[in-house]
C-alpha cells in the first residue's frame, strides 16, 4: 500500500465507532456515509471542495437523480468498477432500480476485501466486501492527488 492509501485507510478506520447521524460529518459524534467520506477528505486533503446542500435519506430517489454519483464525479477520480484498491471510495446502489446512495472506503483489496462505511442502525463499521455488497457496487473513485 502506498503512503497515500495508508493515510486514507488510517483516517477511515479512525471513524469506526462513530454513531450514525444523517447529514452529520463529525468523527466520534456522528456521521452518515457521505459525512464519513467528507471527514476523511478533510483529514487527508484539507478543506472540503463544496458543502453539500441538505439532503433527504432517499437521495432524490423519487426524482431519479443520481446526486451522489454526480458529486463524486465532480471531486473524485473515476476508477474501473472492478479491481478495488485500498483508499478507493465505493458507490453502492442498494436496490435494483434505485439511485446509488451509499458510500464506503475500501480498506483491504482482493480475496479479503473490506470497507469502512457509516450504516444506519450500526454507525461506522468495517465490513467484509462480500458478494452481496459487491453486487451493489456501481462506481469506484480515488481521492485526487490534490484537493
Amino acid at each position: 500500500m502506498s503512503a497515500r492509501q495508508d493515510a486514507i485507510v488510517g483516517a477511515a478506520r479512525g471513524w469506526i465507532g462513530t454513531p450514525y447521524r444523517h447529514q452529520a460529518a463529525c468523527r466520534g459524534a456522528g456521521c452518515d456515509c457521505l459525512g464519513l467520506v467528507r471527514g476523511v477528505w478533510r483529514e487527508v486533503m484539507g478543506e472540503e471542495p463544496e458543502r453539500p446542500p441538505a439532503y433527504s435519506m432517499d437521495w432524490s430517489e423519487p426524482a431519479r437523480e443520481e446526486a451522489l454519483w454526480h458529486a463524486a464525479l465532480r471531486h473524485l477520480q473515476a476508477r474501473p468498477v472492478t479491481g478495488e484498491q485500498p483508499g478507493d471510495v465505493i458507490l453502492f446502489r442498494m436496490r435494483d432500480g434505485a439511485v446509488a446512495k451509499h458510500l464506503g472506503i475500501c480498506t483491504r483489496a482482493g480475496r479479503d476485501a473490506r470497507f469502512v462505511h457509516a450504516y444506519s442502525g450500526h454507525g461506522v463499521v468495517e465490513s467484509v466486501l462480500s458478494l452481496p455488497w459487491r453486487r451493489r457496487v456501481v462506481a469506484r473513485f480515488a481521492f485526487p492527488e490534490e484537493g
